[in-house]
């Protein structure tokens, strides 16, 4: 395997082990702020975090107006995800949620199939293998439907086509200004919306720090970041199946800090995870039927 693809792989299972983590505090800030304040001010915070490391890019061309469009629609895509699960959030469980948003890992192969992509069927395997996964770790008892869950499956939409497009358009930009594009799209439509339709206090934010330093410093400066440098040179599939790895770091997350349950069933679900990304990194894609609408094939 190639040294920058095994080093991307690195790069995105820390960001689903940041991600994995970052339930607890993303639930309690939730208790004290608005959905769109909460997105908007740790993506606001992760933004200017790295802001500064546009200075240490090599790349410094000017950015064209391609560029500007591709980081933007990438972002805005992010927008809808993230907000869109975040309101879920206040209504659907977590069980039903941490399953219902895994569900990207198979929505991803289905939709670059339109676009010509062709799987081996160890891929498809172990897509099937990390969702049979995702649910013995998330469903306990029936998964009932309310209509946080629908709100939540739309996010999981959101999610497949933001990793699809960092893998396909993300090679447009140089990675921290790509970074800054996408985070910062997704500040200035969270912030818009969150100033006319959510209640804001100092005493708000206050109580909502914890939680907006851990999403803004690990889940967006450096969780976001990374998968964007990751996705530089991992398919769009395989990179869906290593972050469903995050599902396993929020089971253990819960065990180790919230005295969790983790019992055989759960550890089940975290194995059949992990066979299914090791499966799918050992299997290759096959050659596209045809010309790719999405032109850029990941190095």
């Amino acid at each position: 395997m190639d040294r920058k693809v095994i080093t991307s792989n690195i790069l995105l299972l820390a960001a689903a082990v940041i991600w994995g983590c970052a339930f607890v505090p993303q639930k309690i800030g939730m208790s004290s702020i608005g959905p769109f304040w909460y997105t908007g001010l740790r993506f606001a915070l992760g933004t200017l975090l790295i802001l500064p490391f546009i200075f240490f890019e090599k790349n410094t061309r000017p950015l064209s107006w391609k560029d500007w469009s591709s980081g933007i629609v990438i972002g805005l895509i992010l927008f809808g995800g993230i907000n869109l699960q975040q309101i879920a959030l206040m209504y659907a469980s977590v069980a039903n949620t941490g399953f219902i948003t895994g569900l990207y890992v198979a929505l991803v192969p289905i939709l670059c199939s339109f676009f010509g992509h062709r799987y081996s069927s160890g891929v498809w395997f172990g897509v099937a293998l990390a969702t049979m996964g995702l649910y013995l770790l998330s469903v306990h008892g029936n998964l009932s439907v309310n209509p946080g869950d629908l709100l939540t499956l739309a996010s999981a939409f959101f999610w497949a086509f933001q990793v699809i497009a960092l893998s396909t358009f993300g090679h447009r930009l140089p990675p921290i200004r790509l970074a800054v594009v996408q985070s910062g799209t997704c500040v200035v439509l969270s912030l818009a919306i969150a100033v006319v339709s959510e209640p804001i206090s100092f005493e708000m934010i206050s109580n909502a720090k914890i939680p907006l330093l851990y999403g803004g410093v690990l889940s967006v400066a450096i969780g976001f970041t990374l998968q964007v440098l990751a996705q530089r040179h991992i398919k769009a599939a395989h990179s869906a199946i290593i972050l469903s790895i995050e599902a396993v770091f929020a089971a253990v997350a819960g065990w180790l800090i919230l005295s969790e349950s983790l019992g055989p069933k759960e550890l089940a679900g975290c194995a059949l995870i992990l066979a299914g990304t090791l499966l799918s990194q050992l299997s290759p894609e096959k050659p596209p039927k045809e010309k790719r609408i999405m032109a850029h094939e990941p190095s």
